[in-house]
């Protein structure tokens, strides 16, 4: 007989985690369920084989609430339901890490950016690829937040610059706040065009160097044009190409460069344009001279810088180039009036031709000149009778004072002359029996060179009218003065007015005007006045400090400022 057969089909238990998540969390909630195939219909009770628990539980979930790493370990489950057992599931292998910090960087990681630019402000979780996040960000300018890892900058303004953070949140769980970043916007850059030489030499090149500030700002490519107008870059055609922003190039133009950085690209304001000239041959090489030829003047002097270039009919405009504070105008000369101490340094200059720009001469040697704060007071002039106005035919003696053997006497005249050697010198005096020619300012000079301080010495022709008597030399500051009037008699006047700058002092009469302590107050133009009749004028000055006596130095433009002052009052008169 047959016997009957009943064949059971196999029931599998399978444990599986309820989220999709690749990765567990310190702190998070999951939900593993044991899963029984075959067996539908059927009621089930459930075991679970568990690490560090000692009371599983008996149903299909097994939840495990702010999981630590404690919690990871092998999972099984079976069920059994009447005298069914199935066999016990594979294990499900449960890792619980702890989660990273999240991280906030920049695409493209440039932490200083420029108004226009565009920039990607990204949250990073390491370990936590895949998982799916929810993002919350403090940032300097964000009215609404995004939920997403990337935060994209379009068009930055300053308000875009502060500092940015982020986390991530999973359901109830939230990672650490990231360490934030600064960011920082600035106002569109200038590129910086340097070169190395602005002419060509002969045969070779010049080294431009293009950067953009700050320094720090990073990520540029740069591009360089040639003349005004052109808006096409330069190609490997125009110029050798260096790396760090520098080309050689060894074409006369005007080059100007800029610089550009991401995609789209993003461009810097133009640089100053730069002209590149040829220089033209060695014969026009320009020269420094310096008139008086003096490499070392003193505080208060008059000299002349000035270039030349020999050689052709070419007309030029002129370039300098000094070390000194105060620089030197584009001319052929630069006269430095009253030099003081920022006028030292080094000045050298070249030559550019008015009919072709690009041409340029090479640079001058350079000359060095020193302006010397020391005073320098070897050599005095003292005057007999000691005033300024004399009559005509009146005897004047001129005595040159210092620890000098050889003198002589110079003057410069009212008419624009001047006169090398006095007409009568014994030793170191000149004297002089006066006529109207001899209104000039006087100097010493030493043999070896050494100046005294000027003199003004005038001569009236109307031997009725008064003179002034008044100091030759500037007056010390709080020293006492007198003033009075003489007649060629020299008879001195008692019945006096005087003026101070046309001014009259005082309503009564005197015999002289005494001032007790000089001011700075007192200087000015002074005359008298005696029976309706007038003197000439007179400066008296003031002499509050030391002055400079190395000074005159031939000819009449270059003369020290205290002579060209005493001339000024000269020439009034």
């Amino acid at each position: 007989d047959s016997a009957a057969v009943t064949i059971q089909k196999q029931v599998l238990a399978d444990v599986n985690l309820q989220h999709s998540w690749s990765q567990i969390f310190t702190g998070e909630t999951i939900t593993l369920r044991c899963e029984i195939q075959g067996g539908e219909g059927k009621v089930w009770k459930y075991e679970w084989t568990a690490p560090n628990t000692n009371s599983p539980p008996t149903s299909s979930e097994y939840r495990i609430s702010r999981v630590s790493v404690s919690h990871s370990g092998d999972y099984r489950c079976r069920g059994s339901s009447d005298y069914l057992l199935t066999g016990w599931s594979d294990a499900f292998r449960l890792t619980v890490s702890f989660p990273s910090k999240p991280t906030v960087t920049l695409q493209p990681s440039w932490t200083q950016i420029y108004s226009g630019e565009t920039v990607t402000v990204r949250c990073e979780i390491q370990g936590g690829e895949g998982a799916q996040w929810t993002y919350e960000w403090r940032a300097a300018k964000l009215n609404t937040p995004p939920t997403s890892n990337e935060y994209r900058i379009i068009r930055a303004t300053e308000s875009d610059s502060g500092g940015y953070s982020c986390r991530g949140r999973r359901d109830y769980f939230f990672s650490e706040w990231s360490d934030i970043i600064t960011l920082t916007v600035s106002y569109k850059p200038k590129a910086k065009l340097r070169a190395d030489n602005t002419a060509v030499p002969v045969g070779g090149s010049v080294t431009l160097t293009c950067s953009v500030n700050p320094s720090s700002s990073s990520g540029w490519k740069y591009y360089w044009y040639r003349d005004e107008k052109s808006s096409e870059a330069l190609t490997t055609q125009d110029a050798v190409f260096h790396s760090n922003g520098q080309i050689s190039v060894s074409q006369e133009g005007l080059y100007r460069c800029r610089g550009g950085r991401g995609n789209p690209v993003y461009y810097t304001e133009d640089s100053q344009s730069v002209r590149i000239g040829k220089t033209v041959t060695a014969s026009n090489r320009p020269v420094v001279t310096l008139y008086p030829n003096w490499s070392e003047i003193y505080r208060g002097e008059t000299i002349t810088v000035r270039c030349e270039i020999h050689g052709g009919d070419t007309e030029w405009d002129y370039e300098w180039e000094t070390n000194s504070m105060i620089k030197a105008p584009n001319q052929n000369e630069y006269r430095i009036r009253s030099a003081s101490s920022s006028n030292s340094g080094n000045y050298r200059c070249k030559g550019r031709m008015k009919s072709s720009q690009h041409e340029t001469t090479e640079w001058s040697d350079s000359v060095t000149l020193t302006v010397s704060d020391n005073v320098h007071s070897a050599a005095s002039l003292t005057v007999s009778p000691d005033r300024v106005q004399h009559f005509t035919s009146d005897s004047v003696s001129l005595t040159c004072e210092g620890n000098f053997t050889e003198w002589r006497v110079r003057k410069f005249s009212e008419d624009g002359r001047l006169y090398s050697d006095c007409r009568r010198m014994t030793g170191s005096t000149c004297d002089i029996n006066t006529s109207e020619s001899d209104t000039a300012v006087y100097w010493c000079e030493s043999g070896s060179g050494e100046f005294s301080s000027a003199v003004n010495i005038t001569v009236q022709n109307d031997g009725d009218g008064p003179i002034l008597v008044s100091p030759v030399h500037p007056v010390t500051e709080g020293a006492s003065v007198s003033l009075s009037c003489s007649l060629r008699t020299q008879k001195i006047l008692s019945n006096v007015f005087f003026y101070h700058n046309d001014k009259l002092i005082q309503n009564d009469p005197r015999g002289e005007l005494k001032i007790s302590a000089v001011s700075k107050s007192d200087e000015g133009f002074y005359k008298c006045q005696y029976s309706g009749r007038e003197s000439a004028q007179s400066w008296m000055s003031m002499n509050s400090s030391p002055v400079c006596c190395k000074c005159v130095r031939l000819f009449k433009d270059l003369v020290f400022s205290s002579i060209m002052f005493n001339i000024a009052v000269l020439l009034i008169f």
